[in-house]
């Protein structure tokens, strides 16, 4: 019988993020493992890996693929009401018991999850995103870093049809993986999971990749969001979530901070689910610590006025949302409020359609 390892070793090419070392290793840069690897080895990753003294990468499929608003990447601050187009590939950096695409991410990790690579290429990608009308293509699903050279593939053909790019990530990154993807990527959101490197440890990672990957990625050309899932019992004290928002906002209080509602999924069942109420408690100690924008999601409704974009000078109500739709758009075509003429951080463009998703 034919693994899913055997399978996916054949769609793969030599990779660009990697540096020899002695005696046939070889050492991948393309997340925060910086994984040292054998000859005939695997990096952490599972699919990147060692092969007479080359790093081969996946390369030429999809583990999936959707078209979505952009809000539900979650992106509030970036061409809002546009279509995103958004593609993974299989495998992770990471194995977080709670993973909602355990189905893609862990598919090397746990028999239960069992997504199979579709081939394609990235002139397909391309087309198949425009039959939508997508405007925005999006490497997700799985951990997009792990994969960052098919994504610039793809990057490369969205860009002559002059797409809009983004990655949505764990931010494990290098400065080595961030300089390669900088020409190609132009947003790029990070799930800060938690401000406690114990945590971090238990999903199969440290927290000062992390840390260091948000830092770079504010002081580069990308547009930066940044997501906290908030699990009870896990993330949501409220001493730590003052310790993550504080060095958000040390960075920049304009880079918009997701606070998103946990519910049970894969193998983590304990915990309750997030309440509103949980959501807007922790909305508050990111204002209290100076985030000018901060956001909840997952509960369309139910979190007051969270959902919104307002101006920070003037409090003018710009974007009205309702879950992923726009209901009200009254930014200008300048990127700043109509009001006070306050500029509003974000990437800005002609809002082609209000969706109905």
């Amino acid at each position: 019988m034919v693994t899913i390892q055997e399978i996916l070793e054949i769609r793969t090419k030599e990779g660009n993020l990697y540096k020899r070392l002695d005696e046939g290793r070889l050492r991948c840069v393309a997340c925060g493992h910086r994984c040292p690897i054998p000859d005939g080895h695997l990096g952490v990753c599972k699919v990147r890996f060692n092969k007479g003294g080359k790093l081969f990468v996946p390369w030429g499929y999809v583990g999936g693929v959707q078209c979505d608003p952009i809000e539900k990447k979650p992106f509030f601050h970036a061409y809002p009401g546009e279509l995103a187009y958004s593609f993974g590939m299989l495998g992770c950096d990471l194995h977080c018991s709670y993973c909602q695409n355990y189905i893609s991410s862990q598919t090397l990790r746990d028999p239960l999850a069992s997504a199979l690579p579709k081939n394609t290429t990235a002139k397909s990608l391309v087309n198949s995103a425009e039959t939508y009308g997508a405007q925005v293509m999006v490497s997700t699903y799985n951990e997009p870093l792990i994969t960052s050279e098919w994504a610039v593939e793809v990057f490369k053909e969205a860009r002559k049809n002059r797409m809009v790019t983004g990655f949505v990530s764990n931010g494990n990154g290098t400065m080595e993986v961030l300089k390669y993807l900088e020409p190609w990527v132009d947003l790029y959101k990070v799930d800060l999971k938690s401000f406690d490197d114990r945590h971090y440890r238990k999903l199969g990672g440290r927290i000062m990749p992390i840390l260091e990957t948000i830092e770079s990625l504010h002081n580069m050309d990308f547009w930066l969001e940044i997501v906290t899932l908030l699990i009870p019992g896990f993330n949501d004290t409220e001493e730590e979530l003052h310790r993550l928002t504080s060095f958000i906002s040390s960075l920049s209080p304009n880079i918009p901070w997701h606070v998103t509602a946990f519910h049970k999924d894969y193998k983590m069942t304990d915990p309750a689910n997030t309440t509103p109420k949980m959501l807007m408690k922790a909305a508050k100690v990111g204002k209290q610590e100076g985030l000018r924008f901060v956001y909840a999601g997952n509960l369309p409704g139910l979190v007051g006025d969270l959902e919104n974009t307002r101006c920070p000078e003037c409090q003018s109500l710009l974007i009205e949302r309702f879950g992923y739709s726009i209901l009200n758009y009254n930014i200008n075509e300048m990127g700043c409020c109509p009001s006070c003429n306050y500029q509003i951080p974000g990437r800005w463009g002609p809002l082609l359609k209000k969706n109905k998703f």
